[in-house]
């Protein structure tokens, strides 16, 4: 793949990291990945020069081989600690490269006559890895990191020191190509030695994983070797690549260093036994239960009332309506946000929603590595904060039903007031014969008789008993239409209440999960 798009895929990656991962490990390690994307863009724009550097510790001879590539004396040799303080620079071609250096930081520059073999070389003598300055150690590990080719110069007693293995080759293992080893100073050993040497520095690296770095034995002073690692570098420059592999290697230690916070990708959906749980869960936190069967008590009440005695309806003030002693009921719907009179759930729906919580983030987050598995837990956390109020809304904007009577209610009730005429007509008509009868003229208007029974007894006893046997025949009903309305309206503050889970718990979740799948596929597409 080329460059550009691996270097794509890898800010991809890092932006997605960067919104989630928020360790101190994760975050360095995505700090480094932009570092080298910055470091990137700054070097593809600064042309095809191949910049090689000369690193060494004091004594090791790097500036006295600088010197013998440049062919003049550029880098003033000595042995005494520190003896580069300060980074020289040759460089081969027409082109200064001012632009180049500048970007490298390099003040000391020096213009090599013309060798079109060697043109759009950048040779740099690297200040000693273990002065005792500081900032010149500073110094060698951050031009480390920038060149295109790093010339690593070991003399013979110096060649196994731990602090250049451990601090530089090593971390370098995956930059094998862009490496390279030089024995320097061999004219001071024998054949023997030499050779007892190079076997043994050739194992030492191959053990650290520099299997492909080559190591040439070369002396500064006497030009042995000089021709084998002039060739190199002449091969290095033609080929116009160096920056790139560079590039390319950086690359794929940031995408390995990066790949420990990537897991399995992979569909991880929350199954329906799951959501069933959560929706259960959110019901009971939500007062569902308690909702319902306010629903059901309150249009028992109406109904109730509608279907019994008239006379005694002003009764029903008497009992506040459920729903309204809930704040429900009245102006549910779109737009209504004022919070309900439900009680707070108890310890037992807590845990519940806690329990369920946690399964559905487990399934979300099965096979997610650790700092993406604390991603999703901060999601969630954050989702859970919010969540009661979220719920006590969708239940106050949940629409639980219709208020008005149904036909059948209102066909009793007109029924029921035609009975209580029907008493009342019977209760004046009585009324009108105590009358007559105080005044001595019950005999002068006859009293019609029904089976012996006066008209107006039948007419009085008749609408109350039928008043009454009507409200108890209409009872059943009322009951059965106030359970199916309980059941419509959970069934709507359910599916109130699964939509709320779905966007602050579900979704959460699912997001994390595919950011996490984009991280990894980008990681896969830039290594």
């Amino acid at each position: 793949m080329p460059l550009a798009d691996r270097l794509a895929a890898l800010r991809e990656a890092v932006d997605v990291a960067a919104e989630r991962l928020e360790g101190p490990a994760e975050a360095a390690a995505v700090g480094r990945a932009r570092s080298l994307l910055a470091k990137a863009g700054a070097r593809t724009a600064l042309g095809e020069a191949t910049v090689v550097a000369l690193a060494g510790a004091t004594g090791s001879g790097k500036s006295t081989l600088f010197n013998a590539l440049s062919g003049a004396e550029v880098s003033s040799p000595g042995v005494r600690r520190p003896t580069t303080g300060v980074a020289h620079a040759t460089v081969w071609g027409e082109d200064p490269q001012d632009r180049l250096l500048d970007w490298l930081e390099v003040p000391r520059r020096h213009r090599h006559p013309p060798d079109p073999a060697l043109d759009g070389l950048v040779l740099l003598d690297l200040p000693d890895h273990d002065s005792v300055r500081l900032e010149n150690r500073l110094e060698v590990d951050r031009l480390v990191g920038l060149v295109d080719v790093l010339v690593w110069v070991l003399d013979p007693e110096k060649y196994a020191d731990a602090a250049v293995h451990e601090r530089y080759l090593v971390p370098l293992a995956g930059h094998a190509g862009v490496l390279l080893v030089v024995l320097n100073q061999v004219d001071r050993l024998d054949a023997a030695a030499t050779r007892a040497c190079l076997t043994d520095l050739r194992g030492l690296l191959d053990r650290e994983g520099l299997t492909g770095t080559p190591l040439l034995a070369v002396s500064a002073r006497a030009g042995t070797g000089l021709g084998e690692l002039r060739a190199d570098l002449v091969r290095r420059v033609a080929a116009r690549k160096a920056a790139v592999e560079r590039l390319g290697a950086d690359v794929s230690g940031a995408v390995e260093e990066l790949r420990a916070c990537a897991g399995e990708t992979g569909d991880a959906r929350v199954g329906r036994a799951d959501r069933g749980r959560l929706t259960d869960a959110l019901a009971g936190a939500a007062g569902v239960p308690v909702v319902g069967a306010a629903v059901e008590r309150s249009v028992r009440r109406d109904g109730s009332a509608a279907t019994g005695w008239p006379l005694v309806r002003w009764t029903r003030k008497l009992r506040p309506d459920p729903l309204r002693r809930l704040h429900l009921g009245e102006g549910s719907g779109e737009g209504v946000v004022a919070r309900t009179s439900l009680p707070e759930a108890g310890a037992v729906q807590k845990a519940a929603l806690s329990t369920a919580v946690r399964a559905a983030r487990e399934t979300a987050g099965a096979g997610l590595p650790r700092p993406w598995a604390d991603a999703l837990r901060r999601e969630v956390a954050v989702s859970e904060e919010r969540l009661a109020d979220r719920l006590d809304a969708a239940v106050a904007r949940t629409d639980l039903g219709p208020d008005r009577t149904p036909l059948w209610q209102r066909a009793v009730g007109g029924l029921q007031w035609l009975l209580a005429g029907v008493a009342l007509v019977g209760v004046l008509w009585l009324l009108a014969l105590a009358g007559l009868g105080l005044l001595q003229l019950d005999d002068v208007v006859p009293l019609p008789r029904v089976e012996g029974i006066p008209v107006p007894t039948l007419l009085l006893v008749g609408g109350l008993l039928g008043g009454a046997l009507l409200a108890v025949l209409s009872r059943p009903f009322v009951a059965m239409r106030a359970r199916r309305r309980r059941r419509r309206a959970e069934l709507r503050l359910r599916a109130a209440v699964a939509a709320v889970g779905e966007e602050e718990l579900l979704a959460p979740m699912a997001g994390v999960r595919a950011d996490h799948d984009r991280f990894a596929a980008a990681l896969a597409r830039a290594g």
